[in-house]
């Protein structure tokens, strides 16, 4: 049985902490911030080639997105801008990666980390875009690529235990995704390819996408866009343990092909998307789920920040 730290007593969430939601648009094509409660619409970006993760700098003012582009060529590409849109430039030119999914930002340690769907890699860069690096390598050429088991898609750090994780979903409602970790540094004398500290976190679930990790409590939260019961959910483990010492706790159902996800751990929040175009909000254990915009599109990746 997982056992996991109960969460605090909050006010309700409608009248919970300030903050900024930032989160993408696939079919438009766009990147969009708002306020938590879905008012207060602002356009960041336009014409973005298919975008799936942004983070958010607020320090240095800035917000990242990945655009995926067309997904069997390789041209995808991560942009910045400031935080009203001003000053958007590549930090990674199409073509230096191949399908950029979930971004997560480093900020102490000055880096960018995303998963490479059709790539079969996760990478890292610093925040500028150079010192471009492969730490995690599935497979290579165009007969792996066909292969969905190989696919990277969520992407999470745990700077104190210097760790990343990563999803691999599998093909559609195949029950054959994977969560895995590894060390933030490959093995001296390794490759991406041999490294020899990769665990298996989770064997199975139905088809994981992103990750998320509160950091205050070690848990993990992710979202998995399978069939249901075990899909279209967000489910949540505690990090320290052993690979597969817990089953997943499911603490969200119910999803439209659930995608992104957003913690905001001192509200006891999260904020979710799916590719039906809603955009939800609910406590950690799942209890006051509200939906708080419906039918915008399809919705991909999404962060939280006070600003």
């Amino acid at each position: 049985m997982i056992v996991l730290e109960a969460t605090r007593t909050t006010a309700p969430l409608a009248a919970a902490r300030s903050g900024r939601l930032f989160l993408l648009d696939l079919s438009g094509g766009r990147v969009l911030s708002m306020d938590p409660d879905g008012s207060n619409r602002k356009i960041i970006a336009t014409d973005c080639p298919h975008p799936d993760g942004v983070v958010v700098d607020v320090a240095a003012g800035h917000v990242y997105w990945t655009n995926m582009g067309v997904p069997n060529l390789n041209d995808g590409s991560i942009e910045r801008a400031d935080l009203e849109g001003a000053n958007r430039r590549f930090i990674v030119a199409p073509g230096g990666t191949f399908t950029p999914k979930q971004l997560h930002l480093d900020k102490a340690n000055g880096k960018l980390y995303w998963s490479d769907r059709e790539g079969m890699r996760v990478m890292r860069s610093n925040l500028d875009g150079s010192q471009l690096e492969t730490l995690v390598q599935t497979g290579e050429g165009d007969d792996d690529r066909h292969d969905q088991t190989k696919w990277c898609v969520g992407i999470a750090v745990d700077p104190q235990r210097r760790q990343i994780y990563w999803t691999q979903k599998g093909a559609d409602n195949a029950g054959v995704g994977r969560i895995l970790r590894a060390g933030v540094d490959i093995p001296k004398g390794e490759t991406a390819v041999n490294r020899s500290d990769v665990e298996i976190f989770f064997n199975d679930p139905p088809e994981p996408i992103d990750l998320e990790i509160d950091f205050e409590r070690r848990v993990l939260y992710w979202t998995d866009r399978g069939n249901p019961p075990s899909g279209n959910t967000v489910n949540r483990a505690p990090i320290d343990a052993r690979p597969g010492q817990n089953a997943p706790q499911i603490v969200v159902s119910d999803l439209m092909e659930g995608i992104g996800i957003a913690l905001d751990v001192p509200g006891n929040r999260m904020f979710i998307t799916d590719l039906a175009g809603q955009l939800y909000v609910a406590r950690f254990d799942g209890t006051d789920k509200r939906t708080l915009l419906g039918a915008q599109g399809n919705l991909t990746g999404i962060a939280y920040t006070e600003i």
